[in-house]
């Protein structure tokens, strides 16, 4: 019985094409916030994504759950903030899903604030500052540069990791970029009215986002890192907004809203409340959409 030639190169063209798309499909990544589960999704589409958090959760503090500890098991790649946001749960999900894997940088762990240059780095950390972070500020997911670098260090960490699927990879990579400086180009503008602007806010969860529109957050609704709001510091911050200088009170979508309101009943500034991450209101549900979300609420806010 004759085989027809072509048949064969056929189906083995067909084969190979099957195996580079499983290669991918079948990559387990594991993200420890939205944000890195959705920059993951943009970059690798067929992979199998599970974000532990989620945007009305508080990143500093999660627990460490049979159901994370299973997925974390399964992992082939763990995409996290790091500069020591998750330093109070991810080694005990670490220990206890016994995933040689996702334990070093070298093979499937990966932290974006060491691919980027950190805000607010400190030479020294002691109890008495709070809940501090001295490798910097972990929530650098706003600021659109920097985190075009983190898409391209973890695009060379999934090809490093699944090279059959490079050039799919690459190509996702690409993709993400053209449309993301595109998408920033048309921000920079749109949130132009906001430069200057003077805000109170819950945290420095918005630090980098009001680096990269030129706005200054000159109150912190927390006593210090990681401390809730007490009577006497809201009565300073009560004081400092007396200036007139300052346009809203700013909150993250999973932050305690009680501090902020009692602030804003006595001063006649405007609470918003800003998604943290992708999830955190009905429109933020890419990147894309979160940083149109997040500048369209606050330019609304700031016409109050």
């Amino acid at each position: 019985m004759r085989i027809n030639s072509k048949f064969i190169k056929a189906s083995c063209a067909a084969l190979a094409l099957s195996f580079v798309n499983t290669a991918q499909a079948e990559l387990n990544i594991f993200a420890c916030e939205p944000e890195y589960a959705a920059l993951a999704k943009a970059l690798a589409p067929d992979a199998n994504i599970y974000s532990a958090t989620t945007a009305m959760q508080d990143p500093h503090q999660v627990q460490a759950r049979p159901s994370l500890i299973a997925k974390l098991r399964q992992a082939d790649l763990a995409i996290c903030a790091g500069a020591g946001l998750e330093v109070g749960w991810l080694p005990m999900l670490q220990m206890k899903s016994a995933n040689a894997k996702v334990r070093s940088t070298d093979n499937g762990l990966f932290y974006a604030a060491e691919h980027i240059q950190t805000l607010d780095k400190l030479d020294k950390v002691d109890r008495s500052m709070g809940d501090v972070h001295a490798q910097g500020n972990p929530h650098l997911h706003f600021d659109p540069e920097r985190l075009l670098q983190v898409a391209q260090a973890l695009n060379l960490k999934l090809v490093q990791l699944d090279p059959d699927a490079k050039p799919q990879y690459d190509a996702a990579f690409t993709d993400f970029s053209t449309r993301w400086q595109a998408a920033t180009v048309k921000w920079q503008t749109l949130a132009a009215p906001l430069k200057g602007k003077k805000v109170i806010a819950y945290h420095t969860s918005f630090r980098y986002l009001f680096n990269w529109l030129g706005m200054e957050q000159v109150g912190d609704l927390e006593p210090k890192p990681g401390l809730p709001p007490s009577t006497s510091h809201l009565a300073s911050l009560q004081s400092r907004a007396k200036q007139g200088d300052v346009m809203a009170i700013i909150v993250a979508s999973y932050q305690d809203e009680r501090g902020a309101d009692w602030l804003g009943e006595r001063t006649d500034l405007p609470v918003q409340m800003l998604p943290m991450s992708v999830g955190g209101n009905d429109d933020s549900q890419d990147l894309f959409s979160l940083y149109q979300s997040v500048i369209t609420l606050l330019l609304k806010t700031s016409q109050k």
